[in-house]
This record gives structure tokens, sequence and C-alpha cells, in this order.
């Protein structure tokens, strides 16, 4: 190996927190041990240039790879190996639950293939991410004898090998020591990449894949051809991170388990990839929904309110010509995903990146320098997710041009600030940086945008021209470089056409069935007594009558239809005063947020005093601040002379409330069916009419 300069200012900087990458490449291929457990062992045996000390070194870590290691498939082995003689040392993911019934702790071992083993508790005081989703760590495991005992192994000794403390003081201060364009090839060195054999636009492409890990509730895919590494961060370069490699999916497994009443692996993980996803089956229809209502708010209802920072990501294979598929009249770039992946789906991915232009995996590609220690730069990464916004910073900052709606706004500021997280960690990007990293994302978000407009039958999303506007006030409107001039996905006929013949050579595509928007439903069983949408026909214009003691009435039911399309929504109700009609009003606000087109949301409403007054108006500034990193402004109006209550939306449509938003009794109990679920509460016997004005104006 030949040290570079970057590789001694590395080492240099960050000493004790680096790692030579060949030296994993070269173990990693006859393990299937995660990387960051790999470089573990590797920071402790070969900590030094000398070869000599280096192969010895490396014949440390394979005896402790092959003596301690504990592979899925050993697990019987491993515990006999326990008994036989009293106590091992193993490498393995550690997790303690806690047991309700029993009043005490148990600890898991993943791959030693036990459950309840005993643990003391300065373990898992003095190590808490025990508790959270386990962690890897060196571990002493003992037999017990007694078999008086309810258990039959207990832990003795217990060492983390993931970083136990992190400043992220530290990481920016020594962040400062270098340039961009340093920094940049430092972190794709730590992925084990050599920046070298890299165009700047492959080093963008490969730092995309990063983007979930960095910043909350970002939603991505990337489709291209096998063997570019497409789930390799994923399942490799972080512990906070799972894979879930196609095959089956249910409600139960990621959302919420309603029969033991857990939360399903959204709540234990910042990022969820979904590889192999034309593979995905999903077997519950509700499923679908859940998914929606995640991606685009960050929480879902399903008997529970459930609230979880994860990102999710979306990879697979596309075998067809590129070419071909952006010619086509018929087919789009987002052919490959299932067919439960309609336009509401689509339409909530943040960016689309094009995986054809990363380039295949070969020995070529890989680092033989020296990187950050993975787990060390996983928890900077998991820092950055959980503990630093920019999103508000960079929408002051960044000029969009008109073409820019609800979701397009949304997903160009998150992609904006998950780069400025990787590259500038506690600085600020200079206006030629942010110019670019604007371009970029939002190429990343035309590319969802343009196959949404191909894939509708109409206009809603004909508005692909995004852009910006720099510096100097010029508008700078970005393309997908695939679709430059390509008519068929610029300007697609909505009258079905015929299909264009493919390049020579090019696959052809069997046919597919049309796209649809599925309508929102829900997961559950309508009682009789429910008002379901269906009593209202194809929108008609009417009164809509609900009984004191019904059920039925959700926001969703009563609203969604009817303000679908809407930007911009004037809300007037003189009671938002008590608590409990705020969080009325917060859940009007999510529906605004789940339709995915509203940019702003008007409130009127009244007080009785200047106290009430201050009191509601700090509430409703904590709803404005949270619904603005959904791309939605709330404005907020106070009148003493309001009385009537409707609801007014620029899609034509205005409707009048006979008690405002206050339809529903309060439970008896909050423990009670109907206390999370708007669908299953009881409402007031109130009227709402539905007037459609075809000449609107709302500002």
């Amino acid at each position: 190996m030949i040290l570079d300069s970057l590789d001694e200012k590395l080492n240099d900087v960050f000493e004790g927190r680096c790692v030579r990458k060949d030296l994993v490449h070269r173990i990693k291929k006859g393990t299937n041990i995660p990387t960051f457990v790999l470089e573990f062992l590797l920071a402790r045996f070969c900590a030094s240039d000398d070869p000599e000390e280096i192969q010895e070194g490396l014949q440390a870590v394979t005896d402790t790879i092959q003596t301690q290691y504990v592979r899925p498939n050993e697990a019987n082995s491993a515990q006999s190996k326990v008994q036989r003689n009293g106590q091992h040392k193993f490498i393995d993911k550690v997790k303690v639950i806690h047991s309700e019934k029993e009043k005490r702790h148990w600890a898991e071992m993943q791959n030693f293939g036990s459950r309840r083993i005993a643990i003391n508790e300065r373990h898992y005081s003095d190590n808490n991410r025990l508790l959270e989703g386990g962690l890897w760590c060196e571990v002493t495991v003992c037999y017990n004898p007694v078999d008086e005992d309810d258990y039959t192994f207990y832990i003795e000794e217990l060492r983390p090998i993931q970083i136990s403390r992190f400043s992220y003081d530290d990481f920016t201060q020594m962040r400062e020591r270098f340039t961009r364009e340093e920094w940049l090839s430092i972190i794709l060195r730590s992925v084990g990449l050599e920046p070298e054999a890299l165009s700047h636009r492959e080093k963008l492409h490969f730092l995309a894949r990063l983007f979930p890990l960095v910043e909350a509730n970002y939603n991505l895919l990337e489709l291209g051809p096998r063997g570019t590494g497409k789930s390799y961060v994923y399942s490799e370069f972080t512990p906070y991170s799972t894979l879930i490699s196609g095959g089956q999916t249910t409600t139960a497994t990621l959302f919420f388990n309603k029969a033991r009443k857990e939360v399903g692996i959204i709540g234990f993980w910042d990022v969820i990839a979904f590889d192999e996803v034309a593979g995905i089956k999903v077997k519950d229809p509700g499923t679908i929904q859940i998914l929606k209502d995640f991606m685009a708010n960050g929480h879902f209802n399903i008997g529970a309110e459930v609230i979880a920072p994860a990102s999710l990501t979306f990879v697979g294979n596309i075998d067809d010509s590129i070419p071909h598929l952006v010619a086509s009249e018929n087919f789009d770039l987002c052919r490959p995903l299932p067919e439960q992946f309609d336009l509401a789906v689509i339409h909530r991915f943040h960016s689309y990146v094009p995986g054809w232009e990363i380039p295949p995996f070969s020995s070529k590609l890989l680092t033989d320098h020296y990187g950050l220690i993975t787990d060390y730069l996983a928890e900077a990464f998991h820092h950055m997710f959980g503990k630093v916004s920019l999103y508000a910073t960079v929408k002051q900052r960044a000029k969009l041009n008109d073409q820019h709606e609800g979701r397009d706004e949304a997903g160009v500021i998150k992609t904006v600030s998950a780069l400025c997280k990787l590259l500038h960690p506690g600085q600020t990007p200079s206006d030629e940086e942010f110019e670019e990293y604007l371009t970029y994302a939002i190429e990343l978000r035309r590319r969802v945008k343009e196959q949404l407009n191909k894939r509708k039958n109409d206009d809603e999303f004909a508005r692909i021209n995004l852009g910006y506007f720099n510096t100097r006030g010029e508008e700078i409107i970005v393309s997908c470089p695939e679709s430059v001039g390509v008519n068929a996905t610029l300007t697609p006929n909505r009258k079905q056409g015929s299909e264009l013949a493919p390049p020579p050579g090019s696959p052809a595509p069997t046919p597919v069935a049309a796209a649809t928007v599925i309508a929102p439903a829900v997961s559950h069983a309508i009682p009789p007594t429910m008002v379901p949408v269906a009593s209202l026909p194809s929108l008609k214009e009417g009164e809509l009558r609900l009984y004191h003691g019904d059920r039925g009435g959700s926001y969703r039911t009563l609203f969604f239809d009817h303000l679908q399309g809407s930007k911009i929504i004037h809300i007037e109700d003189p009671y938002i005063r008590s608590h409990y009609q705020v969080v009325n009003f917060l859940r009007f606000c999510e529906l605004c947020v789940e339709l995915g087109t509203v940019e702003k949301i008007t409130l009127v409403t009244s007080y009785e005093s200047e106290i009430e007054k201050q009191e509601v108006f700090a509430k409703l500034t904590t709803i404005e601040n949270s619904i603005s990193e959904h791309g939605i402004e709330l404005k907020v109006e106070f009148s003493n002379t309001l009385h009537d209550r409707t609801i007014r939306s620029d899609n034509g449509w205005t409707i009048k409330l006979g008690r405002g938003l206050d339809i529903y009794q309060s439970p008896e109990d909050w423990l009670e069916i109907g206390a999370n679920d708007l669908d299953l509460r009881r409402l007031r016997e109130t009227s709402i009419t539905y007037i459609q004005l075809h000449n609107s104006k709302i500002k």
C-alpha cells in the first residue's frame, strides 16, 4: 500500500478512528460478518503500517472470527460448547427485553439462538442501546447447572463493539480541516470506494444512497442493473438500518402487531430498505394504505397512533433498455415496481436515483486507502439523522420556481438538506456548492414527477419543468439527462398510442396493466351505523346529516374526496380554543398533508380573552412549525365577529360545517375503541353541506 496525502491527513486528524479498507476487503470475502464488526477487530489487531505486524494481526482477526463469531446455523453447536466448557466468549448481537409478566429483563443473542439469557442490570444500565434494538458485543456466556433456576445461560461479561460515546462537536471540528472535495473522498473511501475511479456525477449517485441515513422520513427509489451494490450500505455499512429482501410484507411485521400490541420494525431502525422491490408481495391490502400514510407524514394510525422517523429505501433491478422506456408511449421508468405501488405511492418518493448510471462493482472501484471506521461514521450519520434538522434553513435559502408543488418542494428541500449534512456537517456551503446540490436534488425529484405525468391520463402532474432562481435572479430549469428532447416523456400523449419500436438488441417489454389510483380506504370493517364515503355519490352538491351516536365520520371520510387537488385551503371556525379543539384542527392539518398537494392553510378563529388568545396561538404556532416541514404554510388569523364555520378550497368546493370541526363526542374512557381512530368515534348531531363554486378564488 502506498499512502497518499489524504491518508496521512486523515490519520493525523482522526487518529484512532481510521482503518485500512483494503484489509477489510481481504477478509470480508471469506466471511459474512458485518463490516462494522470486522473493522472493530482490524482496529484492535492491525493498528500498524508494518507488513509483518499487519500479517500477524490479520491472522488474529481470522482466528477471533473462527472461534467467537457464531453463524446462524451454528446456534446448537455454540450452546453445546458453553455447556461442555462452562463458558465461552462470542461476538454476537445482544438485545435486552423487559418481561412485564415476570417483572425482569432477559437477554437475547441473535446468532447464539437463545432468547432467555439472564443478564445483570449493570450491563444494560451502562449500555442503554441494549434496550433500544440491540448492540453488537463481545460477550462471555456461562452455563447455569442449577436445575431449579428458570434459565440455562447467563452473561458474565459484556463489551460493546459499537462505539459507546460519540461527540458531534468533535466530529464537526475535525471536518473543518478538510476541503469539500477531500471530505467527499473520505466518505467514499469509508464505504470502501475509490473516488479516483469515479466521475463527479457517479460520486453524487453513490452519495445519494446515504441520504436516508442522515435525513429522517426520507423516501428514496433506485432502480438499475444488477451488480451495482444497491443494497450494500443498508445491510453492511451501519447498524441502524435493516434490509428486507423481497418476499411477503405484512402490516404486523412492518407497522403494528395488533395481537401483541407491538410496533413493527418501523419503530426500531433509522432506515428500512426493501431489496428486489419488484418481488414485494403484500397480503393485506391495508398495508399499502398505511405505507402511504407513513411515507407522507412519518406516522400512521391503526388502532394506536405510531410516529417514527424511519426512512424508506426501495431498490430493485430494471432490465429494459432505458432509452426504450423513456421513448415509449406505454411504459415508464417505474415499470419494475409492483402493481400495488400506484400513483399515490410513487408521488411520495422524494428522489429517484438513476441506478443505470452507476458502474457495476469491480475490484478497480474498491479503495486500498484509509477511511473512517464504519461504526464511527455510522454514529455521525445517526446523530445527524435524529438531532440535526436543516429543513427550515434550506427552505429559506432555496428559491424554487412556481412549478414546484407541495411534495416536489419537500423532496427537493430534504435532498439538499441531506447533501449539506453529509458534506458540510456544522458548516454552511457556498452559493456555488448550494446551487450544485439544488440542481441535483431537483433532478432526482423531477425524475419522479416525469413518471407520474406519463402514467396519469390528465394534466395533474404536468408541471415538470422544476427549477430554481440562482443568486443572479436567473431561472434555471433542471432536466433529467435521459429524457432531454424525448417528447414521449416530456409531453406524453394522453390517448392510447402505438408502442415505439425498441432500439436494436433491447428486450421487448411485455404489456402491463394501466396504473390506477387506489382510493383511500379504511383498513377495518365498517359497522352498519357508520356513514360511508359512498353516501356522497360522484361528489354531488348536497347536505350530509350526521346523527348523535353515529360512527364513521373521520375527517378523511368526510373531506378527503372534496379537497383532492387543493393547493390553498381556507377554514373558518370560531371554536378552536380548548386543547381538544386544537387537536381536532391538528388532525385536519394531517389530512391536508396526506392530500399531498396543499401548499397553504389559512385558519380564522376567535377568542374570548387575551390570555386565551395567547395560549391558543402558542399551540397553533407549534402546529405551524411542524407542518412547515411538509411544505405547507399555515397562517392564523383571529376575529371577534366570526360566526360561520366553513372550509373553502381553491379546487372549487366550499364545505359548510354546522358545528365546525367539533363533531366528536369525547370518549368516556380514553382506552375504549374510538379513542384514537376517528372512524370509530361516536359523533355529535350536525349537518355538513357541500357546495361547488366553479369560480372560487382563494389567496
